[in-house]
């Protein structure tokens, strides 16, 4: 089989190598779709991933061969790359450690099984989850994305009626405000200066779209506020300035959620905002249960993919380096996806 083999400096390769084999215990998965992470462009970008990683943590598939003792899974069963409760005394990379750094230990958390940037891979049986009817193999694949929003609009705090501002319209930030919307915000405001994720945010649902370049959000999201400002902000770009724009702008006693994550030193400047009795709340793990609702959301079309997944944006595994190098300075692109 195929697969895509991270070397170091910014380099993919292509290799043919044997079938993998499921141990007690595990799966093998033939994969449909894998998408392409955020955080991989990330590690590809600064070089963190370790040399000989297998990257690609968002995927779906299909059970294709059983290993020995489990039970619970049939051949041809679809399924998603994760959401699966861990046995009692499970290892847990980032849960275990009191003072986890997702930049320096990141990738030994992210890297425990070969990835899907293959034709196929080895997961623990007790892993993935059951992809329902209704949801499709690439909509399947957007599901751990997905689950990042829903981490993220949970500890947010919205009250059904409450107004929302997202900055930064590639995946999450798309799915954050469809989960907004689901979870009862009443006027969602979308900041995003590239001309497709604009349009796939009021493809999506928006009530508005700024475009930053060209208007100043704090101002434009007060004045569709009511002078107030959103009650909930998500701080989805990453971009220099943008954490501050958000505290600058959210209403007082509101809250920014920080879901992004910058690799990058951002500045921000506390006296403008101080006295407003702002929250900031962070979040970046992933709960068995934040997977099944991302899964029904997926299924009751609370929550769509369609227009995240533009002409292009599936790609075959043999044009990973050149979608990588791409997605360093991304223009039009939105979710892509790669299959085999």
């Amino acid at each position: 089989m195929k697969q895509a083999v991270y070397l170091g400096n910014k380099v993919f390769e292509i290799r043919d190598v044997p079938m993998p084999e499921p141990g007690p215990g595990e799966l093998l998965i033939k994969v449909s779709y894998s998408g392409i992470c955020g955080t991989d462009v990330h590690g590809f970008m600064y070089d963190t991933v370790p040399p000989g990683t297998v990257l690609g943590h968002e995927f779906t598939g299909e059970v294709a061969e059983i290993g020995a003792g489990v039970s619970d899974w049939s051949i041809g069963d679809p399924v998603v790359a994760g959401g699966g409760t861990a046995p009692p005394g499970t290892p847990d990379a980032i849960n275990d450690n009191p003072r986890f750094n997702f930049r320096t230990m990141g990738w030994t958390a992210m890297t425990s099984f070969d990835g899907a940037y293959a034709e196929y891979t080895v997961m623990e049986a007790w892993k993935p989850l059951r992809r329902p009817d209704g949801v499709s193999a690439m909509a399947g694949a957007m599901a751990e994305p997905l689950t990042t929003a829903i981490d993220a609009v949970r500890p947010s705090g919205i009250k059904l009626g409450d107004t929302v501002g997202v900055l930064g319209g590639g995946p999450i930030g798309l799915f954050c405000m469809q989960a907004a919307k689901a979870a009862g915000a009443s006027k969602v405001i979308m900041s995003e200066p590239a001309p497709a994720r604009a349009a796939a945010a009021r493809a999506l649902g928006a009530d508005a779209v700024i475009d930053p370049t060209e208007q100043d959000v704090e101002t434009e999201m007060v004045a569709l506020t009511g002078g107030l400002g959103p009650d909930v902000i998500f701080e989805c770009a990453g971009a220099k300035g943008t954490l501050q724009q958000a505290l600058s702008t959210v209403r007082k006693g509101g809250r920014v959620a920080l879901v992004a994550l910058s690799w990058e030193p951002n500045m921000v400047l506390p006296v403008d905002w101080i006295t407003r009795d702002i929250d900031l709340v962070t979040s970046l793990q992933h709960y068995s249960r934040h997977w099944e609702i991302a899964l029904e959301l997926l299924a009751s079309g609370a929550v769509r993919t369609e227009p995240m997944v533009p002409e292009g944006g599936i790609i075959p595994l043999s044009d990973i380096q050149s979608a990588f190098d791409g997605l360093q300075h991304p223009t039009d692109e939105i979710k892509v996806l790669i299959t085999p």
